[in-house]
């Protein structure tokens, strides 16, 4: 079973997290920004994988520490339980639209961080979620899971359905990418990653 558990603790977030990238649970998600909560559990569903997550953060500043610190914590778990990333696709792609939004979004399970974010969702709020901090969970998550990752709002009215379709488009293309396709090999030209 390809699965990790992370704690995370520094003086304005506390994340306990665990994910199974191979069996798809109950996905139990509490940070404190319901509609991130609600993002997370998209992700988790179309992803097929069992995430559960507790984050206690400092809301009474801002969801910026959660919302990074979360990123930080998943793709650390994402980086342990792929381990050596032997028998995968290593590549992943989707457009998911919702509605009137449509997004792109491709994965290479590389080794190598990088985020192409293009889309502007900075001025967007939902309940007490700052749609500013949907690229910094994104830059936190790649810079600690080693994947590179574009995301493309191809377009989209209704700013809820906009976010809704990045993360949507996220757990499927990395569904994919993830997937294992054939016992031991080692998806890479180079030998190692």
């Amino acid at each position: 079973m390809r699965e990790s558990e992370i704690e995370r603790k520094t003086k304005e977030t506390e994340i306990k997290l665990f994910i199974n990238l191979d069996k798809r649970g109950d996905n139990e998600i509490s940070t404190g920004i319901d509609f991130f909560d609600h993002l997370l559990k998209n992700f988790a569903f179309h992803a097929g994988i069992t995430l559960n997550l507790s984050c206690k953060g400092d809301l009474e500043v801002d969801g910026h520490h959660s919302i990074e610190d979360t990123g930080i914590a998943l793709g650390q778990a994402v980086k342990n339980a792929l381990g050596e990333r032997r028998g995968i696709n290593r590549y992943g792609n989707c457009f998911f639209p919702v509605d009137e939004s449509l997004t792109h979004c491709v994965i290479d399970i590389s080794g190598r961080p990088y985020l192409r974010f293009c889309m502007d969702v900075s001025d967007i709020e939902v309940g007490n979620f700052d749609g500013e901090l949907v690229e910094e969970f994104f830059r936190a998550f790649v810079s600690h899971s080693g994947i590179t990752l574009h995301l493309l709002l191809k377009h989209g009215d209704d700013s809820r359905h906009m976010i809704e379709s990045v993360f949507n488009s996220f757990g499927v293309a990395f569904r994919n990418a993830a997937a294992i396709t054939e016992g031991n090999f080692l998806p890479t030209s180079k030998g190692v990653f």
